[in-house]
């Protein structure tokens, strides 16, 4: 039977019959996707607020910044480092045991032996409410960057003061 931390929802029926093993990949699918909304908010709000990294103080905001990138040579590089990180970030984290010897403790665990900063001193309970916590968050993102970028579509401004991202 699959072990899950927060309770299973599955009306297409995906792990209807017990596979932990697919249950495990569509896990951490979530998380991941959960992960990059994350950035995804704060990065949409990051630049609505008007923050620029240098060089960049002319690329608008919101879905009219990938037009903008598209049409110069600057933009160009941008979207050209970008595909770059996405692809290592995933050759590097394709496998949870890319470290020989090291073992994934959980769909999603990118620690691969390097990176700790104190997880290994939280007790069962702590790692388990700190995971659910990650996998709420990473959920409350996807649908926060989805209504961010369909108001933005509708033109009705969610953010203070009525501001609307590529005005």
């Amino acid at each position: 039977m699959i072990h899950v931390q927060l309770g299973v929802w599955d009306p297409l029926g995906l792990i209807a019959d017990g596979n932990q093993e697919r249950f495990d990949i569509l896990r951490e699918y979530e998380i991941k996707h959960g992960r990059v909304a994350m950035l995804a908010v704060t990065g949409y709000l990051t630049t609505a607020a008007g923050i620029r990294f240098p060089g960049a103080e002319g690329i608008p905001d919101g879905l009219k910044s990938f037009p903008a990138l598209y049409e110069s040579a600057d933009g160009n590089n941008v979207l050209l480092q970008m595909a770059a990180f996405f692809t290592v970030a995933e050759i590097v984290n394709r496998e949870a045991t890319w470290v020989d010897g090291v073992k994934a403790e959980f769909p999603g665990d990118y620690r691969n032996g390097a990176l700790d900063f104190g997880w290994d001193n939280f007790d069962d309970a702590t790692k388990m409410r700190k995971r659910a916590v990650e996998l709420n968050n990473g959920r409350a993102a996807m649908m926060g960057i989805w209504g961010l970028v369909t108001h933005e579509i509708m033109g009705n401004s969610i953010l203070p003061g009525g501001y609307l991202p590529g005005q």
